[in-house]
């Protein structure tokens, strides 16, 4: 999980970042690996100080803020020979869709039907509207990432329509691919960019997973109140 400054601290009844692996360990997950940047120590020490009963946390340290995929990369000695989850750490998960991705074989991805992020989640529609899209072939692998889709390409699309909201299953191969790729216009490495690498060369097949549960989201503190109301402070046990 890529930790972008100390947004997972914000206090929401606790610091949000403990709802987000509360739900990780929902799903049946125990080891972790925090992405953090090298001046992140006040995060490390609330983990580390942290009495965990499910979860044992691990860092690894992205030097410079270059990319999803850079970030990825920076937890290669963490996942060893593993197969393992990704999902952004600012946003909260349903524990059922990490719970299938970590019994799929092989690599895959949630796909979020907007609809149902429409109706559950905390995101503004014209924010969901900028997200990337899936298409995928008629075996339900992914075969394109659409990225800023215009209004005309998703008219266009069949239902369901699935959003990538950053919840990838990936197999070491992953990091052949972080590390094959160039930046993109950005001048960052890509996530979505590794993950096509990785199909055309080297033969990596991508379920996607679909789901019409919501997602949570901290993108600002105008987020925050929304965000009161959906935890509803509930109980968080790590």
């Amino acid at each position: 999980m890529a930790e972008k400054g100390i947004k997972a601290l914000i206090p929401i009844g606790r610091p949000f970042l403990d709802y987000v692996l509360a739900r990780v360990a929902d799903a049946g997950y125990r080891q972790v690996c925090l992405v953090i940047g090298p001046h992140h120590e006040e995060l490390r020490a609330y983990y580390d100080h942290l009495p965990l009963r499910r979860l044992t946390v691990d860092f690894a340290v992205q030097a410079e803020p270059l990319g999803t995929a850079h970030a990825v990369a920076a937890a290669r000695e963490f996942a060893g020979d593993d197969a393992f989850l990704v999902i952004n750490s600012d946003n909260v998960y349903p524990a059922s869709v990490m719970a299938a991705l970590r019994t799929t074989a092989g690599c895959a991805v949630a796909g979020f039907d907007r609809r149902g992020l429409l109706r559950g989640s905390n995101i503004p529609a014209e924010r969901i509207a900028r997200f990337a899209l899936f298409e995928t072939d008629d075996n339900g692998c992914l075969c394109r990432v659409l990225e800023k889709p215009d209004p005309e390409l998703v008219a266009s699309l069949p239902d369901p329509i699935l959003v990538s909201m950053n919840c990838w299953r990936f197999t070491p191969a992953i990091f052949t691919a972080c590390g094959s790729i160039s930046p993109s216009v950005r001048g960052e490495y890509e996530i979505p960019d590794a993950v096509m690498y990785s199909i055309r060369h080297l033969g990596q097949r991508y379920r996607v997973i679909p789901t019409q549960e919501p997602v949570l989201d901290l993108s600002s503190r105008h987020d925050i109140e929304p965000l009161t109301r959906h935890l509803n402070l509930k109980e968080v046990s790590l």
